[in-house]
């Protein structure tokens, strides 16, 4: 299992983001989105694609799949 919530919540802070924007972001509610970092429910696809490009991070970094947060371009 893919420790994905530990990542977004990083991601999150590095870019000094609170999970009420974070969640705009997504069009969902703050509840939801503290779920996801908190690891209580799965994110859906469309989520983790939409947060990987904002930000600029591969979906494999996120996923905790790779310790490169660059993207091949």
């Amino acid at each position: 299992m893919y420790l994905y919530f530990r990542r977004l919540r990083e991601l999150r802070e590095d870019a000094d983001l609170s999970q009420r924007e974070v969640a705009a972001l997504l069009g969902i509610q703050q509840t939801v989105y503290s779920r996801y970092e908190r690891g209580f429910q799965t994110i859906p696809l469309e989520h983790l694609i939409t947060l990987a490009d904002y930000y600029r991070v591969s979906t494999d970094y996120i996923l905790e799949r790779t310790n490169r947060s660059e993207i091949n371009r």
